[in-house]
This record gives C-alpha cells, structure tokens and sequence, in this order.
C-alpha cells in the first residue's frame, strides 16, 4: 500500500483550485464530476502522491453533509492496493468495518472502498484500485 491521495473538501472549487496551484506552483491535471457520488473533483500531482479537492455538486452529497458537519478540509485520506478485493477481505478479518461492502467506480479511473472512520482513530479511509483497460 501507498498513499495515493489526500481528499480535500470545499465549498468552492474555483477558490480552492486558485489556493492549491499557488500553494504546489502548478495548475490541476484533471476535473471530473463523479455523478454517482455528486461530487466534483479536481487533483494536483504532489510529488508521488495527490490532492483531490471535492465540491458537491448537489446538497444533499455526502461532501455537502461534511461541510456542514465538519467544514472545509481533510475528508479521507486514500491508499492505492494492487488488488481490492483482497484487501478488503484482509481488512475485514483484521476487524475493520466498510462503508459500503461494494466497491464502486470513483474519480480518477479507480475503483473504491471506504473504510468507517469509527474504526481508524476517526480518519475515513479510502481503498482505491486502478481500473484495467
């Protein structure tokens, strides 16, 4: 495992993406909108690893719901596996509890899992896998 990205949540993608260009002294390399998640995601390398700012682009996403819990920042921070599946089987006899038992299609071409918060010390846990051509 491997950090894979650090998942940013704001309010407002256009400030947000003008922050973290100045702060990393480049532009994004990608926006995406994951409708299945109603978010809207753009990332900036950082060196080995990413920053995935997340925007809600409906108010009842689950971003939205964490901004008016929590406010902007930190929401998950995301570990690329070679094989998601066996992963999560490991981490389920390890006693840790999914989110959802299904992966599902996220940003970036990966497949996705997330791991309860309630398990991790509070630190929503993201497992994601590259999909294969």
């Amino acid at each position: 495992m491997q950090i894979d990205h650090i998942g940013i949540a704001v309010k407002n993608m256009e400030e947000a993406s003008a922050t973290y260009e100045k702060l990393l002294g480049k532009p994004s390399y990608k926006t995406e909108v994951v409708d299945g998640q109603k978010v809207e995601a753009v990332f900036f390398e950082a060196g080995e690893s990413k920053v995935e700012l997340l925007a809600a682009t409906t108010s009842d996403s689950v971003i939205a719901s964490f901004i008016k819990k929590q406010g902007e920042g930190i929401h998950h921070l995301a570990f690329r596996v070679e094989n998601l599946e066996k992963e999560i089987e490991r981490l389920k006899k390890e006693g840790f509890e999914l989110v959802h038992n299904i992966p599902r299609k996220g940003a970036d071409n990966k497949r996705i899992v997330f791991l309860h918060p309630k398990k991790n010390h509070g630190v929503l846990v993201e497992l994601c896998e590259s999909i294969k051509p």
